[in-house]
């Protein structure tokens, strides 16, 4: 059968639990589209799931959902627009339900199919929940038979375009071409604004005060065209699709449960005013492996931050510091942090900008440790620790903190069924072409590509911030973060692949210094990409740091100085 000829018009309505809540009914109504997609899950959100779970076993989906589409259905229905969303999080056949239940009563026909299988929970005891990746052949399955709305629990966040992509050209497994292009534009667009101006390095570049949410064409060949709805906010060129590639991936090649995507691979370029073109995308087979991530309680955290304000701010940091060990010597957590985060600045002009903040993080299994026991030494020292004594907030009792771990199963362990609209069940059967023998967690990059020659060395530079010639984003995969480092010319990527090594990056983001560290080059995109392992403690439910999703780690990467050669400037 001869796929169609016209592209098929995915958009996004939702790129985390919590975002914009009219965006769907923007979408419907600012133009054409074919299918809206909605992206509720992250790692942090299962672990909020999974305790509403507790509370009431009939919940663990995103509400949210059920609140916009009661709004929308109408819409829906009347523009013929399929709606693919992984809002079900722990429970999507209970989201499947409560969406059909809700046309019943508003009295509009539409077929709800809903995808299971990923909940792994039983089978990892101790965990709240844990969850396989599942990828698009189920979604693809619901649409081929029909469905208007299809839920999903825990899928790739690319296997809500992979699945209505496969549907709608009629690919089949082992088209990897194909599928690893739907995954590159999956993977644009399922941070919803982030590919329209939102959190973009450029942001001065364009209005970004209320982003659109974008739309990838897809066409039959696996190439896409990213771009918005006319008239809406933001804007979207090569650095805000190169910005969103980069955003939480790894090396080359990245792993799915239906193909690996070669992002060496990927090409872009400028297709009109808010467009951009991605092409040239190669596929190989997946993995053998799905990722399963686990999120378990990990005991109880609690917080103090002290103020420390004008002189001997050290001296100061160091008698609170003796005075809290010594008061929680009785019973010492299981885990003690301390950091002194040095905003103040010499005959300040505001007393806010005169302070120092330091920070005291304790952990351990019993809530007691980390509660009362805190607390209660933190505030007898109110009148008897250092000159100007006074804290942010006093700490409260303790509140329990999540750990994120990934394990990895066969892909056949794991009953993928699709739930169709009329309630038949359909098996999806695990791909039959894998990765040989493959039972680690990524694939292994392929050779770093040949670099180009550097830049003439000899010229005038200037010691300013890199953010001044290159853009970077940042952030986490459980405990690990990633950097993406971008430039725009290409006497630019001439300087930036030879200057930002691994030790050079170690010497500008000094906490990564005893961390593995690993650059991946990718030449067509002209960035770099560095994973930092294990920066991120036991992932974003723990709070490891200051920052515990790493999203302004690019930002700070690109506020360090360093000799820029004056002809990029």
């Amino acid at each position: 059968m001869t796929p169609p000829s016209d592209p098929l018009r995915v958009g996004n309505f939702s790129g985390f639990y919590g975002d914009r809540f009219d965006a769907l009914r923007e979408m419907l109504t600012g133009g054409e589209v074919d299918v809206l997609t909605g992206d509720y899950l992250a790692e942090l959100t299962m672990l909020i799931l999974g305790r509403d779970r507790l509370k009431d076993p009939s919940a663990g989906y995103a509400r949210t959902f059920l609140r916009q589409i009661e709004d929308c259905l109408g819409l829906v229905r009347e523009r013929g627009v399929r709606i693919v969303t992984n809002a079900g999080g722990l429970n999507p056949a209970g989201l499947a339900e409560a969406v059909r239940k809700l046309a019943a009563r508003l009295g509009i026909p539409v077929g709800v199919a809903h995808v299971e299988g990923d909940d792994l929970t039983a089978a990892h005891p101790g965990s709240l929940a844990a969850h396989a990746y599942l990828g698009g052949s189920g979604i693809a399955e619901c649409l081929r038979a029909g469905a208007d709305i299809v839920v999903t629990g825990r899928v790739t966040d690319a296997a809500l375009v992979t699945g209505p992509a496969a549907a709608h050209f009629g690919w089949r497994p082992g088209e990897y071409d194909r599928l690893a292009g739907a995954v590159v534009a999956g993977h644009v667009l399922e941070c919803g604004a982030q590919a329209t101006g939102g959190n973009y390095a450029f942001f001065r570049e364009g209005d970004v005060r209320r982003p659109g949410f974008p739309i990838a064409e897809i066409h039959a060949d696996g190439s896409c065209v990213i771009t918005k709805h006319p008239g809406t906010g933001g804007f979207v060129d090569v650095g805000t699709v190169t910005a969103q590639l980069l955003y939480e991936t790894g090396g080359a090649r990245y792993p799915g449960p239906d193909v690996t995507a070669r992002l060496d691979t990927v090409r872009i370029g400028r297709d009109g005013p808010d467009r951009v073109r991605v092409e040239g995308v190669r596929g190989e087979a997946p993995p053998a492996t799905l990722k399963v991530g686990r999120n378990r309680l990990g005991g109880f955290r609690n917080e103090v931050v002290f103020v420390l304000t004008g002189l001997d701010v050290e001296a100061k940091a160091a008698l609170v510091r003796e005075q809290m060990t010594d008061a929680l010597a009785k019973s010492p957590p299981r885990e003690v942090r301390w950091e002194l985060v040095r905003g103040d600045r010499p005959d300040a002009e505001t007393e806010e900008t005169a302070g120092a903040l330091l920070r005291l993080v304790v952990r351990d299994p019993d809530q007691r440790t980390v509660g009362r026991a805190l607390s209660g030494a933190a505030v007898e020292l109110a009148l008897a620790s250092y000159p100007g004594f006074h804290v942010l907030a006093p700490p409260g009792e303790g509140a329990p903190y999540g750990v994120f771990e990934d394990v990895y199963v066969p892909q056949g362990a794991v009953d993928h069924v699709a739930v169709l609209h009329d309630g038949r069940r359909v098996p999806i059967a695990p791909p039959g072409d894998t990765t040989a023998g493959d039972t680690t967690a990524l694939p292994e990059d392929p050779p770093e590509p040949p670099l180009p020659p550097p830049l003439t060395p000899g010229g005038p530079t200037r010691r300013v911030p890199l953010g001044l010639v290159a853009g970077a984003r940042s952030g986490d995969k459980g405990p690990n973060a990633n950097v993406g480092v971008w430039v725009r010319s290409e006497q630019a990527w001439r300087w930036l692949v030879h200057e930002l090594t691994v030790d050079r990056f170690r010497e500008l983001i000094p906490e990564s210094r005893d961390l593995p560290v690993t650059r991946h080059v990718l030449p067509n995109l002209c960035a770099l990409n560095f994973v930092v392992e294990g920066i991120l403690g036991a992932g974003v439910a723990a709070r490891h740091r200051f920052d515990p999703q790493a999203k302004a780690l690019g930002e700070w990467l690109r506020s360090r100085h360093l000799d820029i050669p004056e002809a990029l400037l």
